[in-house]
């Protein structure tokens, strides 16, 4: 068994907390898992997971190792890429995490670059801002999509592709409906759905009611925009929405998307990968993507 296998069983361990998850999620068995590990702890004459009936948790030298971990099976997964497309241009799995107002933009991105490169397959998972950031650092996927500012971001590379300005969807005959703008602080007074406090798009939209004097009092919360355009479309909800989603989602009839002045700028979103160079293949060219979709978003900054 090599060092990056070991190294792989350890950070499925660190980040599942469970043996037999981490099993699993590696495809092997628990008793190879175990193995693995007490051999890299043997390799290296410290004990890194304290053991018991369960996961105990890492010792200080396990957490130590983790980092180094994370660099080292990262760069092995792009040796092994890089090899691999050598003879025959860019083909795999191309993995994003994408935070759950983005979702309606990913075909913006993986259409065009699957013309360009036929062998590459995709694996788009909805994520929250934060569960992004971790599943690059622990190499689960390859890029993302997600806000850019706002709170850290850490150690990624990031090309801005658009701002997030916001609309409130509402029934046409509710108060406010016929209305060509409203405020936040109109907003504030009207019964909402909304994502999940853990969601940064809430955290960025209670930011922007709390502003204008408003308390935020959500009558439904999911972490899915599917549930809450499904409660829209009833008449009966309201929400806030980015423009660019509603757009692209569309409108039944006698529903109106109400753009909110006094956001400021807006927020950006964009495309964030761990900040190695050089790149793997996959990610360069995910890369240049990006930045050929961020001069055809421009005008609409």
């Amino acid at each position: 068994m090599d060092l990056v296998t070991k190294l792989e069983f350890l950070l499925a361990l660190a980040r599942e907390r469970h043996f037999g998850r981490a099993a699993r999620a590696c495809g092997v068995s628990q008793p190879t898992l175990s193995a693995g590990l007490r051999g890299l702890e043997a390799q290296y004459g410290v004990l890194l997971v304290q053991r018991g009936a369960r996961f105990q948790g890492m010792t200080p030298e396990g957490e130590r190792i983790l980092d180094h971990a994370r660099r080292l099976v990262a760069e092995a997964r792009a040796l092994h890429a890089d090899m691999q497309q050598l003879p025959q241009g860019l083909a795999g799995r191309l993995r994003l995490a994408v935070i759950p107002t983005a979702l309606t933009m990913v075909p913006m991105l993986t259409t065009p670059f699957r013309a360009a490169h036929p062998g590459i397959d995709f694996t788009v998972l909805s994520r929250t801002s934060d569960e992004i950031l971790g599943l690059l650092e622990d190499s689960q996927v390859d890029a993302g999509l997600t806000y850019l500012g706002g709170e850290p971001l850490g150690r990624v590379a990031s090309i801005p592709l658009y701002r997030e300005h916001y609309t409130l969807l509402v029934a046409a005959e509710a108060p406010l409906g016929t209305r060509e703008t409203v405020t936040w602080a109109e907003v504030a007074q009207v019964p909402l759905c909304l994502l999940t406090p853990d969601m940064q798009n809430r955290r960025i939209i209670d930011g922007l009611l709390h502003a204008a004097g408003g308390q935020v009092a959500p009558t439904l919360e999911s972490n899915s925009m599917i549930v809450l355009w499904a409660h829209v479309q009833t008449g009966r909800w309201a929400s806030v929405m980015p423009s660019r989603l509603s757009g692209i989602l569309g409108l039944s009839a006698g529903m109106r998307a109400i753009p909110i002045t006094g956001a400021g700028p807006g927020v950006v979103v964009g495309l964030v990968s761990l900040d190695r160079d050089p790149a793997t293949p996959l990610v360069a060219a995910l890369r240049r993507q990006a930045r050929l979709l961020a001069q055809e978003l421009e005008p609409a900054r």
